[in-house]
């Protein structure tokens, strides 16, 4: 469902990019979009309605790995590593590290789905350039950068992309987890579908407000071309990349595609964890 504000993110934090202007690639090319709007019409009118989906199918295999993960890995955590103080309630510093933790774990294992889902979604826009397709599907895609790259070049990106979900995730499973069990503790709410809409409305915001920075240094450095031993040829690492875009661009690039970002983790987070949890109730196992 949220799939297509993803997409028009991605499009939207390498527009304008300040190392692709100065090593020449993007010569004489005027930037084709501004704002979200005009990105997402743009690609329906130029690349057809369907696209706004490419790259979905390495973002539900991402989701499995990553979601899976990082859930698990977020529970065991407080439950059995860090523990509850004896109340039962789950202390906020002890919730940020864990959510980081669990974050960063889940997305190194899930990091060579997300990068062939970024190099699918600029498929379209590579073709409008003129520029030769990379990739025939999916399959294709991780067999290409798997030869090209090897099993390091998988993981290209991965640095950034481990920082942003554990910011994404102190953002997401920590604000949840402590808005849920504040209300609970201190308000006349139950816990039902009502505690956690308003739980997962809180933690869309929050994750998307830190998380946007490093998903613009992620997104860069995944999409950015690399040479023959897979070093990439605009970008020496993240703090580099972080560095060229607030000097060429301004510190506001870094909040590039915050718009859809924002739009797509608030009904993305709403969905999950209402899910979630009816998912848990079904299955007889304790609330979250």
């Amino acid at each position: 469902v949220t799939f297509p504000l993803d997409l028009t993110k991605t499009r939207l934090q390498v527009q304008g990019e300040a190392a692709v202007h100065r090593n020449g690639t993007a010569a004489g090319q005027t930037v084709p979009y501004r704002g979200m709007l005009r990105t997402a019409a743009g690609i329906v009118q130029e690349e057809g309605l369907l696209k706004l989906w490419q790259g979905a199918t390495p973002a539900v295999y991402r989701h499995i790995v990553y979601s899976g993960v990082r859930m698990v890995a977020y529970e065991h955590l407080r439950d059995s590593v860090l523990g509850r103080s004896e109340d039962e309630s789950f202390p906020f510093w002890k919730a940020v590290i864990g959510g980081m933790s669990a974050g960063a774990i889940g997305q190194f294992f899930a990091s060579p789905t997300d990068l062939v889902k970024v190099q699918m979604q600029m498929e379209g826009k590579r073709k409008l350039e003129g520029k030769p397709l990379r990739f025939r599907g999916v399959h294709h895609a991780f067999m290409k950068i798997l030869s090209e790259g090897g099993i390091r070049g998988l993981w290209a990106g991965w640095v950034p992309n481990v920082q942003r979900a554990a910011l994404v995730n102190m953002g997401d499973l920590t604000t949840y987890d402590s808005v849920k069990h504040f209300l609970l503790l201190n308000t006349p709410l139950v816990d039902n579908s009502v505690t956690h809409s308003v739980a997962s409305c809180c933690s869309g915001l929050v994750a998307a407000v830190l998380g946007t920075p490093a998903d613009v240094v992620k997104t860069r450095i995944m999409n950015q071309p690399r040479d023959k031993q897979g070093r990439g040829l605009l970008y020496k690492s993240s703090m580099d990349c972080l560095i060229q875009s607030v000097q060429g661009e301004g510190f506001m690039s870094l909040y590039k595609g915050f718009i859809p970002t924002w739009m797509r983790m608030a009904p993305w987070s709403l969905v999950f964890w209402i899910t979630y949890e009816q998912i848990r109730r079904i299955c007889g196992v304790s609330s979250f």
